[in-house]
Order: C-alpha cells, then sequence, then structure tokens
C-alpha cells in the first residue's frame, strides 16, 4: 500500500492530483491519502481530510512507500518507521505555503538515503513508477545519546537564571531518589 499525506493546515492539491494521476493510468487501487482541505477530488486513490492520529500510524506501518509534502513530521515518521519517502514541496511562490521552507527542507535531504526529493509532480510519477525499487532511510534512534543529553543538561544549568538552576537541582535530587 502507498500512503499519501499532506499535512492538515493547507491543501496540496499539485502533489494529490499527481499521485492520483499516476494510480489511476497504473490501475492501482492500493493508495491511500490524507489530503487536508482540498480542492481537488481524486478519483483512484482512497482519501480522507484528515485521519485521527492512532489510525494513521496504522497505515504508515502497513504501507511499503511514503508519498509527501516535505514537511518534518512526515520524513522523522518515515524515517522512524523505516519507510521510503517521496517527497515534494510546497511552493510558496505558488500559494502552497507561508514561506520557502519547505523548499530549504528538500534541499536539504535531497541525498538522503531512502528519501526521494521530487523536483515536480512528473518526477513524483516517475518515482512512484520505481516505487518496488525505492529503499528505506537508515533506521532513526528515537533516543537521543548520552553525551548529548548529558552536554544539554550542562549547557541548560549553566546558562539558566539562578532560580531555575535551583528547581533543576531540586527534580535531580528528587527523581534520584533523595530528598525534597
Amino acid at each position: 500500500m502507498i500512503l499519501a499525506s499532506v499535512g492538515t493546515q493547507l491543501p496540496f492539491d499539485r502533489l494529490i492530483r499527481a499521485i492520483d494521476q499516476w494510480a489511476e493510468e497504473n490501475g492501482r487501487t492500493d493508495v491511500v491519502g490524507q489530503i487536508g482541505p482540498a480542492r481537488y477530488a481524486p478519483r483512484a486513490m482512497r482519501c480522507f481530510p484528515f485521519i485521527e492520529h492512532r489510525q494513521f500510524h496504522e497505515l504508515q506501518l502497513q504501507c511499503s512507500l511514503m508519498v509527501s509534502h516535505a514537511g518534518m513530521g512526515s520524513l522523522i515518521g518515515a524515517m522512524e518507521l523505516g519507510k521510503p519517502i517521496i517527497i515534494l514541496a510546497r511552493d510558496h511562490r505558488r500559494g502552497e505555503h507561508r514561506n520557502g521552507h519547505q523548499l530549504a527542507t528538500l534541499g536539504q535531504f535531497r541525498n538522503f538515503p531512502g528519501i526521494y526529493a521530487a523536483n515536480d509532480e512528473d518526477h513524483v510519477k516517475r518515482l512512484l513508477d520505481r516505487s518496488d525499487q525505492l529503499t528505506a532511510p537508515p533506521p532513526l534512534d528515537t533516543q537521543a545519546p548520552s553525551e548529548f543529553i548529558e552536554r544539554l543538561a550542562a549547557y541548560v544549568h549553566d546558562t539558566a537564571p539562578s532560580g531555575i538552576r535551583a528547581r533543576l537541582q531540586w527534580m535531580k535530587r528528587r527523581s534520584a531518589g533523595g530528598q525534597s
């Protein structure tokens, strides 16, 4: 199953139309889409404007490929679950978003293994044509390394106002089983 997602804030009809056309042209009935407040009405995809979080997570687990806007939540979700993902950035110049941050995200992830950055709708379709050959990204560890946590804690401790430092020390003693 292929899972398409555009987030919940804005429509992204350009991406949904490309996926829907590809599904129709290829006789695919296994494409499910969370399409947000879309103006385009897909013909070949099974679509929902919004999907409850738990149900969406189940679809993510079941899919073999994700296709999405270049939102960090979608990218991180695909990486955590080990799913290949095709991304197309919303273009603020087309009124698809408020600014160009998704174009920047697309550029940053363009060469990342398992993330397939599409230049345009035709590129999305060409990538979908090779969907059985697309490989998953390397697994993303959901826990920060202890060295990072220790360095972050030291930074917060060293730069925080004294009242916050005192509260952090109290919380640390309390979590270690000390006196409160």
